[in-house]
């Protein structure tokens, strides 16, 4: 184990209010734990849109004051690009956001059941807890020039590609 696990194990206490949201196109799942793994309430389920994102922080709020826990941390998942929406809506209210590995969300969901079976639920349930071991990562969201200059170098990628099959075609 190494020292920035330690750090991030030792972030969360009893003060954390620990939210996995399982990502999806138009609906994502949250699922709100305590430090010693015990769901603090069921299920949200909001749209990926604005006012969904108010609505999970209006739900994280309130849990946040009902339970006494101030120190909030709300992780995901990032898989395809549906996650960033959140991710970036979050990080502007100062909501620290987290990232988790999905083949570690994978193994940890094969070791908590023997059931196959794949659901939303369960899969933000999964995602809070191993957050709760201290995996998971804080993600590098490029503000200002840096997201332009991404865009830009994905996009000179694109083209490179396309010049390439296209001198392809003509040999």
């Amino acid at each position: 184990m190494d020292f920035t696990q330690n750090k991030r194990i030792a972030q969360v206490n009893e003060q954390s209010l620990i939210i996995g949201v399982d990502v999806a196109k138009h609906k994502h799942v949250a699922r709100a734990i305590d430090d010693r793994g015990r769901d603090l309430v069921k299920r949200l389920v909001f749209t990926n849109s604005y006012q969904g994102f108010l609505a999970l922080i209006e739900w994280a709020k309130n849990l946040s004051e009902q339970h006494d826990r101030p120190n909030l941390l709300i992780g995901m998942e990032p898989t395809g690009h549906y996650w960033l929406n959140l991710a970036y809506y979050l990080k502007a209210r100062d909501i620290s956001v987290v990232v988790v590995n999905p083949m570690k969300v994978k193994r940890f969901k094969e070791m908590d059941d023997d059931s196959p079976t794949k659901n939303d639920t369960k899969d933000a349930k999964v995602i809070a807890q191993v957050m709760r071991d201290g995996r998971y990562h804080e993600p590098t969201l490029p503000e200002d020039v840096y997201a332009e200059l991404r865009e830009g170098m994905k996009l000179y990628d694109m083209i490179q590609e396309d010049i390439a099959s296209i001198k392809a075609q003509m040999h």
